[in-house]
């Protein structure tokens, strides 16, 4: 229904805006998340019935989505930008989004790293030292999969599908979720699996965990911490990184990117009121494809 409205947006940001190709497909892809969001919620309308309510829905879902604030104020001048040109083409007569206001965030969203940031900190690893392949596995899988750091110091190795590039994560309230894991943090698990951590006597109830300390414990949550921070400043990044910096960054480039946001909600594990009224069990397939097609540590 709105490929025609789509098409003219296009043309008038190149002709009469003159932006590049990369800004003009960024301000069609905020376009194709409200309308896919709309689509969701049995919202079959054209540009002129949107409401003020309905993008004060689909602000609130992309808040709870965890995105970066950045990339929320982008989302929302994308779609400020596409009313401004439906006034002008007579296609609204009213703008529904004179009255919106990005969400208010409850705190300071993490800053989210780049790529090439995210491949510097990981590159300051010293693999010679006995923890270094673990570290290398550890940071891998974080921005691979998007996990949160207590599902990362959580994770079994009964939980590893390795022939099938999966993982089972036990999020918030004991709810499991498969997600698609990246080659590279495949590999140096595996790589882990069979020099560091054989060489490791498990604690007795910690032989599945498959991250360890030296004393063959479950690597704790502030363990995960410090050694993030060590190699950040040890790769001369200057802002504030955690665990949550990479999940955050993982949601962020595959939105970016184009993918779809009930690809990444379900990958996420988020499941709030707002949420769950779209929320969509996706197959495994289409999760991988996702992933291999818009996330940085997926391409070969």
């Amino acid at each position: 229904m709105w490929l025609p409205y789509k098409k003219g947006f296009s043309a008038y940001l190149r002709l009469e805006k003159s932006l590049s190709d990369n800004s003009v497909e960024a301000y069609l892809r905020d376009i194709g998340h409200l309308t896919r969001f709309l689509q969701d919620r049995g919202r079959e309308i054209s540009p002129e019935e949107v409401t003020l309510k309905d993008l004060q829905q689909f602000l609130k879902y992309i808040g709870e989505l965890g995105l970066a604030a950045n990339s929320q104020a982008r989302m929302i001048s994308g779609i400020r930008t596409f009313y401004k040109y439906c006034l002008l083409e007579n296609i609204s007569r009213e703008d529904p989004t004179v009255l919106l206001e990005a969400p208010k965030l409850k705190r300071r969203l993490p800053d989210v790293l780049s790529f090439e940031e995210i491949e510097k900190i990981i590159a300051a690893i010293d693999l010679s030292k006995p923890e270094g392949t673990r570290n290398k596995a550890i940071l891998e899988t974080l921005y691979s999969c998007g996990l949160r750091v207590s599902e990362l110091a959580g994770l079994k190795l009964s939980q590893l599908y390795h022939d099938l590039g999966f993982i089972r994560v036990t999020g918030k309230g004991d709810k499991e979720r498969l997600i698609p894991i990246g080659q590279s943090a495949l590999k140096y698990i595996q790589i882990y699996r069979t020099q560091s951590r054989s060489q490791i006597a498990p604690k007795k109830g910690n032989e599945d965990y498959i991250f360890l300390n030296k004393r063959g414990s479950k690597l704790s949550r502030v363990m995960i911490f410090l050694i993030i921070k060590e190699l950040t400043l040890k790769a001369g990044i200057s802002k504030t990184v955690s665990p949550h910096t990479f999940r955050h960054s993982f949601a962020t480039h595959l939105v970016e990117g184009g993918a779809d946001l009930r690809a990444v909600q379900e990958m996420l594990g988020h499941a709030s009121i707002t949420t769950t009224e779209i929320y969509t069990h996706l197959d495994r397939e289409y999760l991988r494809k996702t992933l291999e097609q818009f996330h940085p540590g997926f391409r070969s």
